[in-house]
């Protein structure tokens, strides 16, 4: 992608602004971005091996090594136990790299999302994506596209959510630009008339329907395919890649639109691709596991604390701890009451839910209260 500048004596401008602002967070960071980054990748190599070594049938990690290692023929030996293969390609590894990239998709959108806003309490959902998602599959689900089609319901959940934003960003838009307060207040609309549609269509459904509904919308990755995994993880990486990119100007809008206009930011380009970009991450995300609440607002206030507020390091640090909570999340709900197992996004809400308040009430305590 070409740079968000208009002319290249101020993008010089801009990079020496981003450098300065680069070196005042330095001096406040408690933790290395190297550091943070390096031991959240390594938590997260061994929450895969834990996930995917417990259930049912406990795997050892070394025969979980053995099968991966087999798999890409680096290793031979005598003959693999062909139920530990089956649960482990079939069920436990699909399960666990779909957490993996769904969380880190929404890690990395509310990054993104709270640098875009330039407010800490941003999230995907204020620009309507996760409702327009919702809308999607469940219209799929009454008109009975899910069933009709293996991947139905994930490509409506999808394009739901792709046109909810496409449509906030189109009505939010006047005069050439849009503004941050005219984006959020069309998201709130679009989020309640979608939330009425869902409601109308729920009323209109089947038992059937109705307790697919109720499933999806809890958040899940139960039904993990590699089919799922391989329809997302294109998507999550680039636009994981284009969000580390862009991760830079972040910082220079953090000094206001006009502050940024001076230094040659295409402010309203730079946010529309910075929305698209939030938009591709959340909806590919809750298309294949429904909606996830917290996680792309509270991991990165974690990040945030420990390594500051420079966006490069926040997006991918952000990335990989979204990652990481949705693995060991997943692996909780389908443990802690088995043989059932708790939806997903319920573990997420509980836990996010009372730290967002903490958070809440020690911001405001700091600050002396709200201004």
């Amino acid at each position: 992608m070409t740079s968000t500048a208009t002319h290249p004596a101020r993008e010089a401008d801009a990079e020496g602004a981003a450098g300065a602002i680069e070196d005042v967070v330095v001096a406040r960071r408690h933790v290395r971005p190297g550091v943070l980054v390096g031991g959240l990748a390594v938590a997260l190599l061994v929450a895969c091996v834990v996930a995917a070594g417990s259930g049912a049938l406990a795997i050892p990690p070394s025969e979980i090594l053995r099968s991966l290692l087999r798999r890409i023929n680096l290793v031979a030996g005598a003959a693999p136990d062909e139920v530990v293969e089956s649960v482990l390609w079939n069920v436990r590894f699909p399960r666990v790299v779909l957490a993996l990239v769904v969380g880190a998709g929404l890690g990395c959108a509310g990054a993104t999302m709270q640098g875009t806003f330039a407010n800490p309490l941003a999230e995907p959902g204020v620009v309507g994506v996760s409702s327009g998602a919702a809308l999607g599959a469940v219209a799929a689900i009454v008109i009975g596209i899910g069933a009709a089609a293996p991947l139905g319901l994930t490509v409506a959940a999808f394009v739901g959510g792709l046109v909810a934003v496409f449509l906030v960003f189109l009505a939010a838009r006047s005069g050439g630009r849009t503004e941050v307060v005219t984006l959020i207040m069309t998201g709130i609309a679009v989020n309640a008339f979608t939330g009425a549609v869902i409601g109308l269509l729920t009323f209109f459904s089947t038992d059937a329907e109705l307790r697919s509904i109720t499933f999806w919308t809890l958040g899940s990755v139960a039904g993990a395919t590699w089919a799922k995994v391989m329809a997302v993880v294109p998507l999550a990486v680039v636009g994981v890649a284009v969000a580390v990119r862009l991760a830079p100007r972040l910082d220079l809008l953090g000094l206001g639109d006009t502050g940024a206009r001076h230094l040659g930011i295409d402010v309203d380009r730079l946010r529309f691709v910075l929305l698209a970009v939030v938009a591709v991450l959340t909806a590919s995300a809750v298309a294949v596991s429904g909606i996830i609440l917290f996680v792309g607002l509270v991991i990165p206030h974690l990040v945030r604390m420990a390594a500051g507020p420079r966006h490069r390091p926040l997006v991918v640090a952000s990335a990989l701890g979204g990652a990481l909570i949705l693995v060991v999340a997943d692996l909780v709900a389908r443990t802690i009451a088995a043989p059932a197992e708790v939806p997903l996004g319920v573990i997420t809400a509980l836990v996010g839910s009372p730290f967002f308040f903490w958070l809440l009430r020690r911001t405001r305590a700091r600050q002396g209260g709200w201004a």
